[in-house]
């Protein structure tokens, strides 16, 4: 962004209700602008997004659209705060977490495990999201919510804030590089779901089971491994494995904060 579309991103999503810049009023809102760049991007990808296509799907000018947002950078941002789930809708997942629909592990555990699912539902619904929310950019309202729910979730166990801010990318990271390998199983495009509704990991393990039919010999760990997982299951827990995994190394470090 340049400093003209940061500040321009900046009071869009901090301002009070953007007005049209010029001539009459025509009914145009920013969340529906948003919105219907939501619905172009869920169907064709980011790139599918214009302002003149969200024009042409408001049934407006492209010029009546600038009255109110002045450019593509600033309708992605307005895209992005549209898109992501509200924050307030984490407090179901954590009474579920309560009565014991996510593994325990101590109050801080449950709150980021519930955050990283949340986050993790969010890329899926709209698998764009994971290219508009990178690099340095303008974060609405929304968005610093589920930073700011993150970093309250750590409150109390002792670590520093680099180390809680470091935690919470560490465990965003693993959300997005899933979602990200998901994305790319489905074919990179705008919607969600694995080709032929098979997830990722069940996709690679059938790519790697052709090979391994004819070569297994040359890779016997290989071969051992996915042989188990035909016999017992096991795939397509890559996010809770690894998330599980971060967390039990945040609990040894808070553990030891707590000494």
């Amino acid at each position: 962004m340049t400093s003209e579309q940061w500040s321009a991103a900046v009071r869009l999503l901090w301002g009070p209700p953007a007005k049209p810049a010029r001539g009459p009023k025509r009914g145009l809102t920013l969340e529906g602008i948003a919105l219907a760049g939501v619905g172009i991007a869920d169907a064709e990808g980011l790139g599918g997004v214009s302002m003149q296509r969200v024009a042409a799907e408001l049934a407006v000018t492209k010029m009546a659209l600038y009255r109110y947002v002045p450019g593509k950078a600033e309708l992605v941002a307005l895209m992005v705060e549209a898109a992501l789930p509200d924050p307030a809708g984490l407090d179901a997942g954590l009474a579920a977490a309560a009565a014991g629909a996510v593994s325990a592990g101590g109050g801080w555990r449950e709150q980021l495990g519930v955050w990283a699912r949340g986050l993790y539902e969010g890329f899926r619904a709209h698998p764009w999201l994971l290219e508009a929310t990178v690099g340095a950019r303008v974060m609405g309202p929304r968005e610093l919510g589920w930073m700011e729910r993150a970093l309250a979730a750590l409150d109390g166990c002792g670590l520093s804030g680099a180390e809680a801010m470091d935690s919470v990318v560490l465990v965003a990271g693993h959300v997005r590089g899933i979602a990200e390998q998901e994305r790319a199983m489905a074919g990179g495009g705008g919607g969600a779901g694995g080709a032929g509704g098979e997830g990722p990991d069940g996709q690679l393990v059938a790519m790697l089971g052709e090979v391994l039919r004819v070569r297994g010999d040359d890779y016997p760990a290989l071969a051992a491994a996915l042989g188990s997982v035909a016999e017992q299951g096991g795939q397509e827990q890559a996010l809770l494995y690894g998330l599980e995994r971060i967390l039990d190394g945040l609990g040894l470090l808070v553990e030891r904060r707590g000494r």
